[in-house]
């Protein structure tokens, strides 16, 4: 008597796309997967759907109006975009910023980083489906809001830096209504951790899953929370200090295992780190002016090239600059997103695991597709 058929056991890879018409991928990521029932065999990112062309756009106007279109890479967190454009035209020119204008900085910087793991955990938390800490993060979060309409005019894509300084002083009573919900705001992390942290749905979508080395990491260049939920404690804000962070008291948060739980554990504390540091700028604001002296018509001396970076809500967002001599605009710009890099690694974090946790693996990374595309 003859075997079964063993044809009956052959298993046939079913491809399918993953987005971009996905509520986890917001209409402009693409993942083309090959699947084995539930497991994901091969997973590939496709990219460009929000491409806009900035980088070139950059090369047709004139320094200072390339700022607005920093803002509309990250919008999640324009504020972090602008500095990081003005920190590397500073450099270029040789331009140092007053001490007030490096302390105003840093709070908005600061603010802009709450906002964004805010977005970031009420997001991440409903594609693994945990709707209820949306409504908490979105509160304090549009509490930052106020406080950038206050002191700019806008909310999202904020246009709130200039290269010497910022634009504005800070308005009456700002100052008072930031320490206010400065001093409240770890009691609210402390409620977003009392839905999560511990919960063991939370725990068993997120433990174990989208696992990445120390080395790993390393060699495919992750910074950010992805970068130090591995374990690698690396901070541009201590390594390679701008504005006055160096005069700044704060820890880094690192992670044990790299994986999706770990991560989470590490923005958490980032937030809380966000929150002293903004304190002790609002402590230690200077008197004085809060823009350098800086030309209407901004010129460089001579060609040359430059490349400055900043620690932006996801990473290392560095901006890389060549100019000609008596140059009013870039003759080349080109930036390197923090989003961009990370995103190379879900491959790697999800091939093997369940189709289920590849929502939970994409918003632990934090991505941006402004950024990525450009």
């Amino acid at each position: 008597m003859s075997g079964p058929d063993q044809s009956l056991f052959d298993v046939e890879e079913m491809e399918i796309n993953f987005g971009p018409q996905h509520p986890a991928t917001h209409g402009v990521l693409r993942v083309k997967m090959k699947l084995d029932g539930e497991r994901i065999m091969e997973a590939k990112p496709i990219i460009g759907y929000l491409h806009r062309g900035t980088e070139k756009l950059f090369e047709t106007m004139p320094f200072p109006q390339c700022l607005p279109h920093t803002d509309r890479m990250d919008y999640v967190a324009a504020a972090t975009n602008n500095q990081g454009f003005c920190v590397t035209m500073e450099k270029l020119l040789g331009v140092t910023i007053p001490p007030r204008a490096a302390y105003i900085r840093m709070m908005l910087a600061e603010l802009q980083r709450l906002a964004s793991h805010l977005v970031w955990l009420a997001t991440h938390a409903v594609d693994i489906g945990a709707i209820t800490p949306f409504f908490y993060t979105f509160r304090e979060r549009d509490a930052i809001l106020d406080l950038f309409e206050e002191y700019c005019g806008a909310r999202l894509t904020l246009n709130c830096m200039k290269i010497g300084g910022v634009p504005f002083e800070l308005p009456d009573g700002w100052v008072d209504r930031c320490s206010e919900l400065v001093d409240g705001f770890n009691a609210h992390i402390d409620e977003y951790e009392n839905l999560l942290t511990e919960n063991r749905i939370w725990k068993k979508r997120t433990v174990d899953v989208g696992v990445i080395t120390a080395d790993e990491a390393i060699e495919w260049g992750l910074t950010g929370p992805p970068l130090r939920g591995s374990g690698v404690m690396w901070d541009i804000r201590k390594v390679f200090p701008y504005d006055r962070y160096d005069e700044i008291d704060f820890d880094i948060p690192i992670g044990e295992k790299g994986d999706t739980y770990d991560r989470y554990i590490v923005r958490m504390e980032e937030m809380r780190q966000s929150v002293r540091i903004l304190r002790q700028c609002l402590d230690k604001l200077p008197d004085g002016p809060y823009m350098a002296k800086v030309p209407k018509i901004i010129r460089t001396k001579e060609a040359g090239m430059v490349y400055g970076a900043v620690e932006a809500p996801k990473g290392e967002l560095g901006y890389f600059i060549v100019a000609t001599e008596k140059g009013t605009a870039p003759y080349r710009c080109h930036v390197r997103p923090p989003s961009f890099v990370n995103l190379q690694t879900l491959p790697l974090m999800v091939e093997g695991r369940l189709v289920a946790d590849l929502m939970a693996v994409i918003g632990t990374l934090d991505i941006v597709l402004g950024e990525i595309d450009r």
